[in-house]
């Protein structure tokens, strides 16, 4: 695969690239990263050809947009795509001191408070504060972020969802692109269940899969991406690696999920290394490789810690992958024999 062709996401008049970038890893997911190390990870990116740059408020408390808004400021405008989310409003906190006792998300990020608001006038703030924190005047697509049952409970987001609908917040998106602001209008989707959460209220032009679409697990074939199929809704997806299990491999603390990977998904993974290995294929490589030869998913952004770690992206989806392997996984019971295989430009 050329990881520079380019795909029309959905039935808008965006085109990505196969390979786009992720930019959690910069805003320190799970371990601190340095301003110079985000810097030149990005600078890797670009040099590398990446053009599709990923990012949200929620990464790093803000840290993620301010980072790439400095890399990006400088760059050409109409040379790249950048997507962002909202959904959360950010403050200082009234008591710092309590919230450095509380805060369990991005330990590392910025000593922010976040609030989540999912009306119109939030969705509207929270693009401002995307705009500021970026520094750039034009971003190409929004998507609705963590509008879900497992990050909110389901009273929670029903009451979000609410606000979404009722309350504006998709009025306010629906504006934004008529007015030109934004091109297309997306939701972020963790599990099962939320597509179609979205599309009985919504009309959405795109989603990013983060989880129920891997080389390890595919629910989503069940009637979910063929609902997407109908209605001309374009994919992208943000967990190639599956949080890094696919990546790492089946190691002693590798994450799935998130969370520390279950022996059954550490069992699973094995079995798919040993093909790939019997193949001379980089288990890494069939994870980008898989996902990108679904006939709806027009990009991955897998992120990347590291100038290398982008490298390695580029090279995983370039390696050239036999047919057979792909038959040995769905013959094993490894891979769903409904899973599309065959490599697409």
């Amino acid at each position: 695969m050329d990881p520079f062709a380019r795909r029309r996401l959905g039935r808008t008049t965006i085109e990505l690239p196969l390979l786009g970038f992720g930019a959690a890893p910069i805003a320190n997911l799970y371990a601190p990263t340095t301003e110079a190390e985000a810097q030149a990870t990005l600078e890797a990116a670009w040099e590398a050809g990446i053009r599709y740059f990923d990012t949200s408020p929620w990464y790093g408390r803000g840290l993620s947009e301010l980072r790439l808004g400095a890399f990006l400021r400088s760059r050409p405008r109409d040379e790249y795509v950048l997507t962002t989310k909202v959904g959360r409003v950010f403050a200082p906190p009234e008591d710092m001191a309590a919230f450095l006792a509380s805060e369990r998300g991005w330990v590392h990020g910025l000593p922010l408070n976040h609030r989540y608001d999912y009306t119109y006038d939030g969705v509207l703030r929270s693009l401002e504060q995307s705009h500021v924190r970026l520094g750039l005047a034009r971003i190409d697509a929004l998507l609705i972020h963590d509008l879900d049952t497992d990050n909110l409970g389901e009273e929670r987001t029903r009451r979000h969802m609410d606000e979404l609908v009722a309350g504006g917040g998709y009025r306010a998106l629906t504006e934004l692109k008529a007015a030109g602001r934004i091109k297309a209008i997306g939701a972020g989707i963790n599990h099962i269940g939320t597509i179609p959460q979205f599309l009985d209220v919504i009309d959405l032009d795109f989603v990013l899969v983060a989880s129920p679409y891997t080389l390890v697990e595919q629910p989503v074939l069940d009637g979910e991406f063929e609902r997407l199929e109908r209605a001309g809704v374009g994919v992208i997806i943000g967990q190639p690696f599956a949080s890094g299990i696919l990546a790492k491999g089946p190691v002693e603390g590798a994450r799935y999920k998130y969370q520390p990977a279950p022996p059954k998904i550490l069992e699973k993974v094995r079995q798919i290394k040993a093909v790939c290995d019997r193949y001379g294929v980089p288990l890494p490589a069939a994870a980008l490789q898989f996902v990108l030869a679904h006939p709806l998913v027009a990009s991955v952004i897998p992120g990347a810690y590291t100038p290398d770690e982008v490298a390695s992206n580029v090279r995983l989806i370039g390696h050239e992958i036999p047919g057979e392997l792909w038959a040995e996984l769905k013959r094993d019971g490894l891979l769903r024999a409904d899973a599309p295989t065959e490599s697409r430009a």
